[in-house]
């Protein structure tokens, strides 16, 4: 039930009723809010493991919330927890998954954005390597840190189970999940720079 309400309170405090008016209207939004959820519902797919529960994959959370702002992020991993439930079977309760899997990563990747933007220099490369590459890692490790934190709470695993068979994970993992949202940011800054939100073209190139 904390779970739950937990999930649900997070949700709520995000809603804006002028991004969603907007979001209803403009079918660019939607489309983007959608593609996402696609994308992220494959990668969560594409997973491994070695205990129930204790699922290993790439999250992409942080390009989804660079390119959608954290609020129609949190929409987006709503609808990619929604397909992955839909075509896949897990032990995991929804509200836990969405929780663990798409809104704390989501506060996060904006938390960590917004501390580089208030204090970092605003540059094309400090945008790529640090706000997507680095904080990609970050936010890997940090889901699965917090993961463990939360099953060890519910008494699912003894903490040393957790750390010798999952918490060493989040040193494996934040490469390739800082490396696949490094490499997204940067095509889609080079190409189609007006697909993310976070990236303001007269702050980051006008240097």
């Amino acid at each position: 039930m904390a779970t739950i309400l937990f999930s649900l309170f997070a949700f709520v405090v995000s809603f804006d009723k002028t991004q969603l008016l907007t979001l209803l209207k403009t079918p660019q939004r939607q489309t983007g809010v959608l593609c996402c959820a696609l994308v992220m519902a494959i990668l969560w797919k594409i997973q491994a493991g070695i205990l129930p529960y204790l699922d290993i994959h790439i999250l992409a959370i942080t390009t989804v919330t660079l390119v959608l702002g954290w609020r129609l992020s949190l929409i987006s991993t709503l609808l990619a927890s929604l397909l992955h439930f839909a075509f896949a079977k897990t032990p995991v309760d929804f509200f836990s998954f969405w929780l663990l899997t798409g809104i704390i990563p989501v506060y996060i990747s904006y938390g960590l954005f917004v501390i580089c933007y208030q204090y970092l220099p605003k540059h094309f490369f400090i945008y790529i390597f640090v706000c997507a590459f680095i904080c990609a890692g970050v936010v890997a490790a940090c889901k699965i840190l917090i993961t463990s934190v939360y099953y060890w709470t519910l008494g699912l695993y003894d903490w040393q189970t957790l750390q010798y068979n999952y918490m060493f994970y989040s040193v494996i993992m934040w490469f390739p999940e800082a490396m696949l949202n490094g490499m997204a940011i940067t095509l889609m800054i080079t190409y189609r720079p007006n697909w993310v939100r976070t990236f303001y073209d007269q702050e980051y190139l006008d240097r």
